[in-house]
């Protein structure tokens, strides 16, 4: 484990997947970690154990960042823990598939609150409460310039992520604040591979140029950059980190 470099890190969906992969690579980094979930409490402090474990500092802290209270609470229990926040990563989000002509309003409205509503206020709040020369990090997708069939109200929630991202980065960098996005293509996750047939998957991975899915510490190598000091001057941009799909 990395020494500890005396900063902060947030990352909301972490208890599970390429959340809890960026925790504990950010860990490792040496950051001290919120470790966000909104359900699965286990697993939560299943990571926080291991990170403390291999010597770093971790808090699990339940929040549901559809909630629009969630993502202030999740800000202040970074505060009482560690004195304040320098990076935050909005990881968590939800996919529900179909055609549009057969979305149900309730699955619109689920992925709009968790996938733009909690980035956006993610933003907000780190607008606020972020120390100067912090990093915000949020999650698109590489959905957003494929645009499949059955990803419509995904896509578009994806969309809107990256183009608050580029809106926030102009006006937090007169503080040394950066805001970027990560945008993955497919990525070997439960929620990537949930209801997949392997054929399915077989024929997505040949699209991929590398020839293979990404692995969650493919993504959390990508944020670790963007959260860390050598992307200073890295600010508003998306990263594709997609094997070439798009």
């Amino acid at each position: 484990m990395a020494k500890q470099n005396g900063k902060v890190a947030l990352v909301t969906g972490a208890s599970k997947g390429i959340g809890a992969e960026i925790a504990r690579r950010l860990a490792r980094d040496g950051f001290s970690v919120v470790v966000n979930y909104a359900r699965g409490a286990d697993a939560a402090k299943s990571v926080v154990r291991e990170i403390e474990a291999a010597g770093g500092t971790a808090i699990a802290a339940q929040a549901d960042v559809g909630d629009p209270k969630g993502v202030a609470d999740l800000f202040d229990a970074a505060e009482q823990a560690f004195g304040g926040l320098d990076v935050l990563v909005n990881n968590a989000g939800i996919m529900k598939l179909s055609p549009i002509a057969k979305a149900e309003d309730a699955d619109f409205e689920q992925q709009v609150a968790v996938n733009l509503g909690g980035v956006f206020r993610g933003m907000r709040e780190g607008a606020r409460r972020l120390r100067d020369g912090g990093r915000i990090v949020s999650f698109s997708s590489s959905v957003v310039g494929l645009y499949q069939p059955t990803y419509g109200v995904y896509a578009a929630t994806k969309a809107g992520v990256e183009a608050i991202t580029h809106v926030l980065a102009k006006e937090l960098g007169p503080r040394g604040i950066t805001v970027n996005v990560v945008a993955p293509g497919p990525v070997a996750t439960e929620l990537f591979l949930g209801g997949k047939s392997e054929a399915l998957v077989e024929t997505i991975t040949k699209m991929i140029p590398l020839g293979r899915l990404g692995q969650p510490a493919d993504i959390a190598a990508v944020v670790s950059f963007l959260a860390g000091p050598d992307s200073g001057w890295i600010n508003g941009q998306v990263l594709r980190a997609n094997g070439g799909t798009i």
